[in-house]
């Protein structure tokens, strides 16, 4: 047998970065897909159902829906892309991790600066009475 025959009938990858066993582990199996996909249905219903009856006040309501969205997105991270620590060696998480800190980074600004455009450009819109952006009726 030649040496790299021999090599693989022992296990070893010579360099290639693939291992045969850890690959089939990174494909997530039924019993996986199943869970995941019963805690997204229940990740989803619990908060159409606080909507849906009012069982909170608005503003919290809020922040539990962003709370069950978080959750979720965790559920969908780890059952669905198989993302975690061990795949990829760990640059996959990494990856998911500066991902999330950009997100946020954009996303909060955005909204600071929509929320101060608003405030700053039109402050007495809610002050001029039957007036439209501050030009009177034209009759």
């Amino acid at each position: 047998m030649s040496d790299h025959h021999t090599a693989h009938a022992h296990g070893h990858d010579h360099g290639h970065g693939i291992d045969h066993h850890d690959h089939m582990e990174a494909h997530g199996s039924f019993k996986d897909y199943s869970i995941g996909f019963i805690l997204a249905v229940i990740l989803t219903a619990i908060p159409f159902w606080l909507v849906m009856t009012h069982q909170l006040a608005p503003g919290t309501t809020k922040f539990v829906i962003i709370g069950f969205a978080a959750v979720q997105f965790v559920v969908h991270m780890v059952y669905f892309l198989h993302m975690n620590t061990k795949s990829e060696g760990g640059w996959n998480m990494m990856a998911m991790l500066l991902t999330i800190i950009l997100l946020f980074i954009v996303l909060t600004g955005s909204i600071w600066v929509m929320y101060h455009m608003n405030a700053n450009m039109m402050p007495n819109m809610s002050n001029e009475g039957n007036s439209v952006h501050g030009m009177h009726d034209m009759q």
